[in-house]
């Protein structure tokens, strides 16, 4: 049965890749699906990009193992700020202005919203370096499940998900990863809510596992009673630090504020806010929900002298869902894998497409038609693909730790260097160039000297994450400050990038009660 499910999911996932081919015959359409995605499938694309098995496997058990049911509060942070807010804040201005100056990818809006091919360039490295060692993060979260359910080698489970990624996304670009992301997101849904109440009802219900979550001690972490039960948990400001990164995060990273360049029309962003947020609850909510109720399971994982689970925190989901059915097993597995192929098809399509637009086409082939270019994007993502999985493939046979690391510092690094500079150039006129690049730089270098350098910082940024949330609540600092003691913008640059917020459009009277 487990088998047979894998298979017809993969039937599907690559059908829908060689449906979609007629959309992605040029750029626009390889890249956004001809700017046409509608409500549904836009914010089930931006859900399913957001959330992959590094957040179901390794995040829920991680800080649900640190702050027990308080570990919740990453999933509804996830839910207002990494979706609602960013749809509301971002989405409308990010759609009419990337189409306004033409630019299908982040780097390629700063270059032309600066007027600076150098300030695209270095965005676009930015991109490449970091974008590649969180890609090879997302295969991490498989191995102990397919290990659980399948007794197959985790290098075959890293082949097979490469190839299947490839092909959907090679045959049908943005359109297809678009649908593949739906069915996924659905899959995603169903599983979450179907294993939340599998595991709690095995340990007797809500109630029950409530009450035996307060019963837990660990001086370690806490002397207080019952804290892995209460509100904020033993250690509310790193929680604080978690869900910053992971929420606030998602407005600077490239693979995520792509997704509004697609959105088709006004009601599509409308409907896509509600959709996003409420996909956002269920299922980041769920994981983290389901990740806090970690220590009740010590009997099925074990605990070592240090009071840390045998096998590390990726190992406590796994050994979770260890005794459920084999048909819930095999929802799970598909569950994790839809979670990552979903993740992997909109990184790497971000990293072909900003790598041809903003490096090749621009520097080194500048009369390539559309035609080619869309060829070049396709051999990339094969490229990008054999690279992440070689990548996983090293990391897991030789356990090499600086690869873990890089991962680690990816989000905090993009998100670092890109949340600021893009969110004021959306909002503020007197935005320049040069904070741009200070911004850029800061949050690039910081979390990569945090990563060979740890010690030399202070006790609560020695933490990847809280560094990475740092590193994005400073742009939100610089950027202002570094444009107002920088040489201003050029005028009429400026006034035509914004002039498109002003171009008058019609509009149903319920919306609008006409000239007034």
């Amino acid at each position: 049965m487990k088998l047979a499910l894998l298979i017809v999911y993969f039937a599907v996932m690559v059908g829908i890749g060689v449906y979609c081919r007629r959309h992605a015959t040029d750029v626009n359409g390889f890249v956004l699906g001809g700017r046409s995605v509608g409500p549904w499938l836009t914010a089930f694309a931006y859900g399913t990009s957001y959330f992959s098995a590094v957040i179901f496997v390794g995040y829920a058990g991680q800080f649900g193992w640190k702050y027990g049911i308080s570990s919740t509060w990453i999933g509804i942070g996830n839910a207002v700020i990494g979706s609602l807010l960013a749809w509301v804040i971002l989405g409308r201005r990010t759609r009419i202005m990337s189409q306004h100056l033409n630019s299908a990818t982040m780097p390629q809006f700063f270059g032309e919203r600066f007027s600076s091919k150098s300030l695209k360039i270095v965005a676009s490295i930015i991109v490449f370096i970091f974008l590649i060692p969180y890609t090879a993060s997302l295969y991490n979260g498989l191995s102990r499940l397919f290990g659980m359910a399948f007794s197959i080698d985790y290098s075959v489970c890293i082949i097979i998900m490469a190839v299947l990624t490839g092909i959907y996304v090679i045959a049908g670009g943005y359109m297809a990863t678009a649908i593949n992301d739906f069915i996924q997101g659905i899959i995603m849904i169903v599983g979450i809510v179907a294993v939340i109440a599998a595991v709690l009802g095995s340990k007797g219900g809500l109630i029950a596992s409530m009450d035996g979550l307060a019963k837990i001690t660990d001086e370690s972490v806490s002397t207080t009673p019952g804290v892995f039960n209460s509100f904020l948990g033993p250690d509310p400001l790193n929680l604080l630090g978690v869900v910053i990164l992971t929420s606030l995060g998602t407005w600077g990273l490239p693979q995520m504020v792509q997704k509004f360049y697609a959105i088709k029309d006004e009601s599509s962003i409308r409907k896509g806010t509600i959709i996003s947020t409420v996909f956002a609850i269920v299922v980041a909510g769920g994981c983290y929900f389901l990740g806090g109720f970690g220590r009740l399971f010590t009997d099925v994982i074990g605990v070592n002298e240090a009071g840390m689970p045998n096998g590390g925190y990726d190992a406590i989901i796994p050994a979770m869902l260890s005794q459920l059915s084999p048909g819930l097993i095999a929802l799970v597995v598909i569950l994790v894998m839809s979670a990552s192929m979903s993740t992997l098809s909109s990184l790497v399509m971000a990293s072909s497409s900003t790598l041809t637009i903003d490096l090749i086409k621009d520097n080194f082939a500048k009369n390539m038609d559309e035609k080619k270019q869309v060829l070049l994007m396709r051999v990339l993502v094969v490229v990008f693909i054999v690279i992440s999985a070689i990548i996983a493939l090293i990391q897991y046979r030789t356990n090499v730790t600086f690869i873990a690391q890089l991962m680690g510092v990816s989000w905090g690094a993009l998100a670092g260097a890109f949340l600021a500079p893009f969110l004021y150039s959306l909002y503020w006129k007197k935005t320049t160039a040069a904070s741009c690049w200070v911004c850029f730089i800061f949050g690039s270098v910081l979390m990569l000297v945090n990563m060979l350098a740890r010690s030399i910082f202070p006790a609560l940024l020695q933490s990847p994450i809280n560094c990475g949330a740092f590193a994005m609540l400073a742009g939100m600092v610089i950027v202002p400050i570094v444009s107002l003691f920088t040489p201003k913008p050029d005028a009429k640059l400026v006034e035509d990038a914004f002039s498109c917020y002003n171009k008058p459009t019609t509009a149903p009277q319920k919306n609008s009660l006409g000239e007034q």
